[in-house]
Order: structure tokens, then sequence, then C-alpha cells
């Protein structure tokens, strides 16, 4: 013991002395699996409050360090933990790790990875469904109350105001009893008609397909086969659909005309299913009422984007997961999946093409 005490020491000497190559120290850490991720803290990586909970079980080689020294890492590298798309998983990065077993996700959407071209280096993907429908279901329901309600233009009235008492222009609108038509009743779908229930609105829903009469009882929802319908009955029209190419635009001109007047459009699925430029220039001619965004294309939008400049619009930076709860749940089971790759079990979240 007292051996291991002194080497140990004059290990610690060496190092604050700058005489112990980082080389050799990186050999001696690397005792655990080694994963590649966006430095934990910075700008699109994992937030940095994560990181001892990961290096519980990896050692983490940050993707600006494996850029620097690719012949030292490439070949330790047997997960890559993508969070938001800050890497770009392509064909030469999947090229240059060629012991690579998992792509592991923080989120439900994967459209951002090719799954074809990954499975295609027998690399296996995975995400974190299931986690995230509470929290995104709650921002849905905080952007139509907050849309429905002016809670931003208030508070920046309060804060700002130049003058006492509220305009005409302040006036919200009722949630309470109105109708809200949710397109896409998938998990995250069902879970927003739960919670517009307690606001006892009319819920109307469209899907490929749709659900048992008993889930539908559950909720109060009533199916509409058309998605016209939907649009044309609804106060809120709610976005809630995975991106794919049917998807892809799935809402345009054509469809803000079908819109009552009185409507909002609250998208919280991903930004490109709503066609934007179409969104602005309803807004501009009044053919619906408001808009409330929690994604959008790109992501942040420039300063100087058309939609940031309505007051009737709120644009949100991708928040709908954005709890410390949610996060920490999607980091565990992201390691979960990853520690399931490496031993060469099933991935309990694996996304097959």
């Amino acid at each position: 013991m007292p051996g291991i005490q002194n080497s140990m020491l004059q290990l610690t000497i060496r190092i604050v002395q700058g005489t112990f190559r980082l080389d050799r120290l990186s050999q001696v850490v690397m005792d655990k699996p080694c994963i590649l991720a966006t430095t934990l803290g910075a700008p699109g990586g994992i937030y940095k409050c994560f990181e001892p909970f990961i290096e519980k079980h990896f050692t983490i080689i940050t993707f600006e360090r494996f850029v620097q020294r690719k012949e030292d890492f490439a070949a330790k590298i047997q997960a890559l933990f993508v969070w938001g798309g800050a890497i770009k998983v392509d064909q030469n990065l999947l090229q240059s790790l060629p012991n690579l077993k998992a792509v592991v996700n923080g989120g439900v959407g994967v459209d951002h990875l090719d799954i074809p071209l990954i499975n295609s280096f027998g690399i296996k993907v995975s995400n974190t469904p299931h986690v995230v429908d509470n929290a995104t279901a709650d921002i849905g329901i905080c952007l139509m109350l907050a849309s429905a309600r002016k809670i931003v233009e208030g508070h920046n009235f309060s804060k700002f105001r130049e003058f006492d008492g509220l305009s005409e222009s302040s006036l919200g609108t009722d949630v309470s009893r109105a109708t809200l038509g949710i397109i896409g009743m998938g998990r995250i779908g069902y879970k927003i008609a739960k919670r517009a229930q307690g606001f006892e609105m009319k819920i109307l829903y469209h899907n490929r397909n749709q659900r048992p009469e008993s889930e539908e009882k559950a909720v109060g929802a009533m199916y509409c086969a058309s998605m016209k319908e939907l649009l044309q009955r609804s106060d809120f029209v709610m976005v809630v659909v995975n991106l794919s190419p049917q998807t892809h635009k799935l809402i345009g001109a054509k469809e803000f005309a079908m819109m009552k007047p009185n409507s909002t459009l609250i998208n919280i699925s991903r930004g490109l299913v709503v066609d934007q430029d179409a969104l602005v220039d309803a807004l501009q001619k009044k053919m619906i009422r408001a808009a409330a965004l929690d994604v959008t294309y790109p992501e942040p939008l420039p300063r100087d984007h058309p939609l940031l400049s309505f007051p009737n619009v709120i644009v949100l930076p991708h928040f709908g997961t954005h709890t410390m709860e949610t996060s920490q749940i999607m980091v565990e089971r992201m390691v979960t999946n990853a520690l399931a790759a490496l031993t060469g079990g099933q991935l309990p979240d694996e996304v097959k093409a």
C-alpha cells in the first residue's frame, strides 16, 4: 500500500511540474469505454451538470479533441453521443471510427441522422422515446395558453410600459371550451388531449389511423378523417407529427387558407413540418390570429427573420424537452443504450431504417 501511495504521489508531482506527458495521462484515465461527444457545457452539447453521471461509465472524448488527435482516439471510440445535431454524422466520420458500435441520440427525432448509412457500417442507432412525452405535451399546452392570453405581451407591458392602462389589443382569447385540433395523435398528441380535457376543450384529431373508440372516449376526442375538416373547425391547431417526406411542409398556404381567421397555429414537432414563408404570408394577410412555435428552420432563426417581428407570434428555441428532470432521464437512457451496444446486447431503444 505505501508503495502504491508513493507512486501516486510521484505521478501527481510530475503532472503538476509538467514532466508527465499528457498522452501518457490519457492512457491512465482511459480505463473505461470511450465515447465521442461534443464538449459538455458547450453550445449544442450535453449540459455539464450531467458529466459526472456519464463519466461513471465512459471516458468522454470531445469532438474537438478527436479532430486534433484522430490517430490517438479513433480506434478507442465505441459509441457516439448525439445531442441536438451538433455533430454531423456522415460517411467521413463513420469511416474514421472503425470500432464504433452505436450512434446514441438524445431525443426522439432522428431526422438529422442517415440511419441506412449508419446501419451500412454495422452500427446501431438509438433514441430516447417516451422520456420526452410529458415535457413536450406540457410545452404544447404552455404555448397555447401563452399565445391565447398574450402572456409575453403582458410581461413586456409590466417591464417596459410607457403608459398606464392596457389597450384593447391586449385582450386575449379563452382557451376553456374552445376547440383544439391535434394533428398527429401519437403518444404526445394523446397526452396533450388529456391535458386539454382540464380546460373542457372540444378535441378533434387527425391521424393516419383512427384510435380505438375506448381511447377516444377517455379523452373526449373526435376523429377527423380529413385534415381539412379539422382545420376548418379548430380554434387552436397543434402540430405533433414526426418529420418525414410525407410531413415535410405539411402545413402550407393551402392549409392556412382553410383555417379560421381567429385560429392559432402551434408547432411542437419539427420546423420543416410548417412552410414558414406561407406562415409569414398568412399572418401578414390576417388569415390566422396567431402562431406559437417551439421549432423553426433554421434553429435558431436569424435575428432579422420576419416571424420574430410579429407581436402575435411566440418563438421558442426548441424548448420542448428542456427541463432538468427530462434531460437527466434522456442522458440516463443514452447511457443505457450505449452500454447495451458495447456488450453486444439488444439496444432498448434501437431505431431501424
